[in-house]
This record gives C-alpha cells, sequence and structure tokens, in this order.
C-alpha cells in the first residue's frame, strides 16, 4: 500500500511538472511569434490603452 501511495505521488508530480512545462513553452512560442511580428513590421511595441486614465502606453511583457 505504501508503495502505491508513493507512485501516485509521484504521477501527480511528474504530471504537474508537465503541465507547467508544456504552459511554459506555449508562453515563450507566443513571445518569439509577437517579436518576430514586430521585426516584421518594423514596430517597436504593441499599445494597450488603459481604462482608468485613458492613455495609451507600451504593453509590458509577461
Amino acid at each position: 500500500m505504501p508503495q502505491l501511495i508513493l507512485l501516485l505521488l509521484f504521477a501527480a508530480v511528474a504530471w504537474m511538472g508537465y503541465r507547467k512545462f508544456v504552459a511554459d513553452a506555449e508562453k515563450l512560442a507566443r513571445r518569439q511569434k509577437e517579436a518576430r511580428r514586430q521585426q516584421e513590421t518594423g514596430t517597436q511595441g504593441t499599445l494597450v490603452k488603459d481604462p482608468v486614465t485613458g492613455e495609451y502606453r507600451l504593453k509590458k511583457p509577461e
């Protein structure tokens, strides 16, 4: 019985690690795609509107 609990615990940790790895890989791919798009168009960033002040600011990296 302790072996089964240990195995399930190991499987849960491995699954969480896998999900974290996939999420990080997707975030990196989005950043690279955005950087590539900015380089192709010659822009220096993306403007987003601040809902409180109504001013436009450069989008901060995540």
